[in-house]
């Protein structure tokens, strides 16, 4: 039987909270799949790790590395660039994973593989990337409801894109957005099939 997660609920606010509360969430699953021997409990959550991590993965390229172009300058335009080839390594290794079953000897390993190159690509959004954007947005007064904004589209865009790593779509709009809307209603069909925790998020993101 899955437990139920101990994340706090999330409320409206900025880029930061929005961001800062989906890593959490992933490396929560990711904790779970990894201390757990029961095949079951295993394969719920990696499902669930897949779908969280997927779509924040698109959500970030479509609506937050844009913003680090649009408000930082060259060095957002760095940023971006970096965490985009960042984002389509952890992508490549995340095709590879969400076709695995518990009971294959490398579903642990690739898992681990993953999120060691994951986890730093989280550490340097926390300490550099969403800083910078935060301190541009807060000392300019033109700028005033922008984090806020940032963080409701994040929000609504993870709704309508992919569920399932799709390297070959890209990290850059508009063709990430296109290939997005073609794939995501199949990955979103495919979900009703798969194995959730019972007492998590549900897995149809046209509901969260």
């Amino acid at each position: 039987m899955a437990t139920q997660n101990t994340i706090p609920p999330f409320k409206s606010g900025t880029v930061t909270d929005a961001l800062l509360k989906d890593h959490r969430e992933i490396e929560s699953y990711y904790n779970e799949v990894i201390n757990s021997n029961d095949h079951d409990h295993q394969e719920r959550y990696a499902n669930q790790f897949t779908w969280e991590l997927a779509r924040h993965s698109v959500a970030e390229e479509l609506i937050i590395y844009p913003a680090f172009e649009k408000y930082l300058g060259t060095k957002g335009h760095e940023m971006a660039e970096r965490d985009r080839k960042e984002h389509h390594e952890v992508k490549e290794q995340l095709k590879k994973f969400q076709n695995m079953k518990p009971k294959n000897p490398e579903f642990i390993p690739t898992l681990k593989s993953l999120m060691s190159n994951l986890s730093q690509h989280i550490k340097e959004e926390e300490s550099m990337d969403i800083p910078a954007l935060e301190k541009v947005l807060s000392e300019d007064h033109n700028y005033s409801g922008v984090s806020e904004k940032l963080a409701k589209n994040f929000g609504r865009t993870k709704a309508f894109v992919p569920s399932r790593s799709h390297p070959s779509a890209g990290e850059n709009p508009p063709f990430e957005s296109v290939m997005g809307l073609l794939t995501a209603p199949l990955d979103h069909i495919s979900d009703i099939f798969r194995k959730f925790p019972d007492k998590t998020i549900n897995p149809n993101p046209s509901t969260k």
